[in-house]
């Protein structure tokens, strides 16, 4: 059963809304506590509260920046109190729009974020996993971790990086009996999503939405290590492996460009 494997507690970094807020769900409904960290705390409670109404399982709650050491503490902290099964590694941070745009500072930010925090928190709570012989990792990357992504080209960088580090894990902790996933959606219509301002949002096709990805990736998980959800997106990434890498860049350029490229 899922919560033999990956109970009694699940950590999921990015729990307050969108698509952490779906696998908040999708995990409790399987019958595991939850620790759901993000930065928002009035979100983060809005969500613990709905989540215990609805599946009555604990729920404990940690509002924190991933991108911070003070923060990444914290966490351990939390975690260090429970039993984590699962690590479900949703935060991210981004930056949209032309690439000096941004300065240092917030590109420091993107990839203490997207990079070092999943790699501090699988240092954190994996080991007891393996101790244990069990447990389960997912690692939220993006379809824009196959190609270069102008206009999101740091953000996309760093889905790569979280590609790779799945793939290379899920591998690695096998034997170990810790199952590792990368999840990779396209376009899903998320808060955080909308918050960007994509100028194309309207009209951008969105085959999933965070309850199925959250869905597809738990049923994933233990099976293959890298998910692309949703059956149509799933099509469109088998096609791009037989375009030519510059020209996959180039429609993925026109696809940002129109959605942040004047910001």
């Amino acid at each position: 059963m899922f919560r033999d494997r990956y109970g009694p507690w699940a950590l999921v970094a990015g729990g307050s809304e969108g698509i952490g807020a779906a696998f908040a769900g999708q995990i409790a409904v399987r019958g595991l506590n939850l620790l759901l960290v993000a930065r928002r705390s009035d979100l983060l409670e809005r969500t613990a509260s709905r989540v215990r109404g609805e599946f009555g399982v604990e729920v404990r709650t940690a509002a924190v920046d991933l991108g911070s050491a003070a923060g990444l503490d914290e966490v351990r902290r939390h975690a260090e109190s429970v039993e984590i099964g699962l690590l479900v590694y949703n935060a991210a941070s981004s930056h949209e729009g032309p690439f000096f745009k941004a300065g240092l500072a917030k590109y420091r930010h993107v990839i203490d974020v997207n990079c070092y925090g999943v790699v501090a928190l699988i240092n954190a709570v994996v080991p007891r996993m393996m101790e244990r012989g069990r447990g389960g990792i997912i690692v939220m990357s993006s379809m824009a971790a196959f190609q270069g992504s102008p206009y999101v080209t740091v953000y996309s960088a760093t889905k790569a990086f979280l590609l790779c580090l799945a793939e290379g894990l899920s591998v690695e902790m096998k034997p170990k009996g810790i199952d590792v996933l990368a999840c990779c959606p396209a376009v899903v219509r998320t808060p955080n999503y909308l918050a960007s301002q994509p100028q194309g949002a309207k009209a951008t096709p969105v085959d999933v939405g965070p309850d199925l990805v959250a869905q597809e990736a738990l049923q994933a998980l233990g099976h293959r290590p890298v998910l692309v959800p949703g059956a149509k997106v799933r099509m469109a990434q088998l096609a791009m492996r037989f375009i030519p890498r510059n020209v996959a860049v180039a429609i993925m350029a026109r696809s940002t460009r129109a959605m942040y490229g004047e910001k």
